[in-house]
């Protein structure tokens, strides 16, 4: 992965962190702005990172593509904690990077997403944020053993905009159905998606443009 510049971007929930990873030739115009034709902004699952195999080869592939991607660490994770807050916590502090991305980094469509927890704040977020489009890395639809738990649908079904769902197909959260403004791709492995970075990136590549 690229070497990417570094943010500390200021939110109520406390200080978050953007990594960003530029295509190759981008430079920051007069106000500080790098005009792209896209850019991803994708967030960490709950007890992960950034380094996390399919954010990284989703990064690669978007960076081939042309456009630019922030890989968000949330303010509980630059804070040194493992457990995060809650969804209202998380909603809140997502929405203020956006918007920070927005005004002095980013001077591009914006597609928001992430692996697991960070997906679901996306989908939750995406009209707050104006996304074009949401990209799901492994979204849990429900807690694995836990069939009475609710299911989190509603916050896919409720994004507003275009979505891509990557499962793996043995991931114990289970399987999300597609729908008219969702695709779904089933990669080999499970909510790691470790397995097969390829197929993870044929996914993303192929859905990317249509968004933006």
């Amino acid at each position: 992965m690229s070497a990417a510049a570094v943010l500390d971007v200021p939110t109520p929930r406390g200080p978050a962190r953007a990594h960003l990873h530029l295509p190759a030739g981008a430079v920051p115009g007069t106000d500080g702005r790098v005009t792209l034709p896209g850019a991803l902004v994708l967030g960490h699952g709950a007890g992960g990172g950034i380094d996390a195999p399919d954010l990284r080869a989703v990064t690669a592939a978007a960076r081939a593509l042309g456009y630019g991607v922030a890989l968000v660490e949330q303010p509980y994770r630059v804070a040194g904690k493992r457990v995060g807050p809650r969804g209202p916590a998380l909603d809140e502090a997502w929405t203020a990077v956006v918007a920070q991305l927005r005004a002095h980094a980013l001077d591009a469509p914006l597609v928001t997403g992430g692996r697991s927890a960070g997906a679901r704040t996306a989908c939750r977020t995406a009209l707050a944020t104006g996304a074009a489009g949401v990209l799901c890395l492994a979204f849990p639809t429900r807690p694995p053993g836990r069939p009475d738990a609710p299911s989190r649908l509603p916050e896919l079904d409720g994004a507003g905009v275009p979505v891509l769902v990557v499962q793996g197909t043995t991931d114990p959260y289970g399987t999300p159905p597609a729908s008219a403004t969702r695709t779904v791709v089933a990669v080999p492995g499970d909510h790691s998606l470790k397995k097969d970075p390829r197929s993870v990136t044929a996914a993303v590549t192929a859905w990317l443009p249509t968004v933006l």
